[in-house]
């Protein structure tokens, strides 16, 4: 028999629109010969639908949606769609069986992810009954997600007669996941000895961006069908026994599939919220020159406008080096001197600031000068600012509030400085956008005369190293220095981390390509007296 995966990006609360899409699917199935249609999980609401999911008319909505996709859809095709399922009995995210223009049967997800982005447990039900339906010769069982990382489901499916077990997925990319899923799928497969279909959902929301890369497991433990990641269409599988065949597409290379990544989760977070284009600033150096290309890539040349600031510390082949990459890429390129600007706040401050030498203020200053210009153009324009800091800057506080913290998405919020640079050389591979001298020059913010980031702070090598360590390994203080870093550079990064959390709470939201991110990931309170540093004392 003949099934289709729906490989596809629906948008959160969209209802109506993603009904559209689902008929589309299942009209384009049907006339493939397909029998069977597997949609993601949530597929009439979208995924996460968080709070959404608790208003009643939402859940009637969704409920009006899926009576609308059974009785248009196809007869002869069965067809799972997911949705929030309210009754009496609890609010459910649950997946339906839609065949000959009715709702068959209803499955209810078992086991609710209560870690890292996810809280299910918050506003979802568990169900605990199996769902076996027959297709094409075929016992087809049902888990979502979530059920097939813990044991029981898949034994369930098992157990109520299935053949072959189908899992509809919203699961968030990070580095590496597509590696990861193949292991829980053999994991499940062992458990219950069921062959798998995974099916997963494609695009971005908000923090998170989902990779597609859906697949199939035959019975023998093989990944006999890869699909692509970052790609939408229906893809076709050829079920036989316990085996299957059907598309098989490489695995990408890490700095490959999280640049895809952030271009995915730019172009859908400027395209579903409805913004005309981006503004950012260019500064010469090697985050805004990267943030540059991925909004090109993402929404094409013609919608991103780079704007260089230039002050007194700018080096002149910033500005050269600028110039050159905003004419390699086609985009639209402005030059907005900020001394003036700079000089009237210093000017209008002279009296408060009488008798205090120059410090960070200054430096500041210019920054925020930057923000506000930036902030200005997308008020004028309906265009979102895109900043440009890394996870490095991010996790340390070495960025400015009101200034390059200033904007609406922050595309390399979970971009360490060192992979950065992996993904200007990714993409330079690709094209040379990138001027190379950019990605050679040591980093500088240019707030002051001969200014470096290592002025302030520790190599990026080490850096990251001990950041990763302590921001997405949790791991305690003399952990980390008992894998040979420094105790005195290790004692200042986590107090350097702990004292910026009230600068990244009032950061914009960027795309989550980590296992942990500054977000939803990880929530620390801003007031705190524990200090895991003094351990090191």
């Amino acid at each position: 028999m003949k099934l289709a995966v729906a490989q596809i990006n629906l948008t959160v609360g969209d209802i109506a629109g993603n009904t559209d899409r689902l008929l589309a699917a299942a009209r384009e199935a049907h006339a493939a010969g397909a029998a069977l249609l597997l949609t993601p999980e949530m597929s009439i609401c979208g995924y996460p639908a968080e709070d959404l999911v608790l208003r009643r008319d939402f859940c009637e909505a969704c409920a009006a949606a899926l009576g609308k996709i059974a009785d248009e859809a196809p007869r002869e095709l069965a067809l799972i769609v997911g949705y929030p399922e309210r009754t009496d009995d609890g609010l459910f995210n649950a997946a339906a069986l839609l065949r000959g223009g009715r709702i068959e049967a209803v499955y209810r997800k078992h086991h609710l992810p209560n870690h890292s982005v996810f809280d299910e447990q918050r506003v979802f039900d568990s169900g605990d009954a199996p769902c076996v339906f027959s297709c094409g010769g075929v016992n087809f069982g049902l888990n979502i997600c979530g059920d097939i990382w813990e044991p029981g489901p898949a034994t369930r499916a098992m157990e109520a007669g299935a053949d072959w077990l189908l899992v509809p997925n919203a699961s968030p990319f990070h580095l590496n996941k597509e590696r990861e899923r193949h292991v829980v799928a053999r994991s499940r497969l062992v458990e219950a000895g069921l062959p798998i279909v995974y099916a997963n959902l494609v695009g971005g929301q908000d923090e998170l961006v989902f990779d597609g890369a859906s697949f199939a497991v035959s019975a023998g433990g093989e990944v006999v069908v890869q699909c692509p990641a970052w790609r939408e269409g229906l893809f076709y599988l050829d079920i036989a026994g316990n085996s299957c065949s059907g598309p098989r597409h490489g695995l990408q290379a890490e700095a490959a599939a999280a640049y895809d990544a952030l271009v995915l989760a730019v172009r859908d977070y400027v395209g579903k919220n409805g913004f005309k284009g981006v503004h950012l600033g260019l500064s010469g150096g090697i985050d805004s020159a990267l943030t540059l290309a991925i909004a090109a890539d993402a929404l094409g040349a013609e919608r991103v406008h780079a704007v260089m600031m230039p002050s007194d510390y700018t080096a002149p082949i910033s500005i050269e080096d600028s110039r050159d990459m905003a004419q390699r890429l086609g985009v639209r390129y402005s030059e907005i001197a900020i001394g003036p600007i700079f000089d009237a706040f210093v000017a209008q401050l002279a009296g408060e600031f009488a008798g205090r030498a120059a410090d960070t203020t200054e430096e500041n200053l210019q920054a925020r000068a930057r923000g506000t210009l930036l902030m200005a153009l997308s008020n004028k324009f309906g265009s979102l600012v895109l900043t440009t800091g890394n996870k490095s800057e991010m996790a340390t506080g070495y960025a400015t509030l009101y200034g390059d913290m200033a904007g609406g998405f922050a595309v390399l919020k979970d971009v360490s400085k060192t992979l950065v640079y992996r993904l200007a050389n990714h993409r330079n591979s690709l094209s040379a956008v990138i001027p190379q001298r950019i990605i050679d020059r040591p980093p500088s913010a240019e707030l002051r005369p001969d200014q470096t980031d290592q002025d302030s702070l520790p190599p990026y090598d080490t850096l990251d190293a001990i950041l990763a360590a302590y921001v997405e390994r949790d791991l305690a203080a003399r952990d980390i220095v008992a894998l040979g870093y420094d105790a005195a550079i290790v004692k200042k990064v986590i107090r350097m981390v702990d004292l910026a959390e009230y600068k990244r709470r009032q950061a914009p939201p960027g795309p989550r390509i980590t296992p942990r991110n500054f977000g939803k990931d990880r929530r620390y309170p801003i007031t705190s007296k524990y200090r895991p540093e003094r351990e090191l004392s």
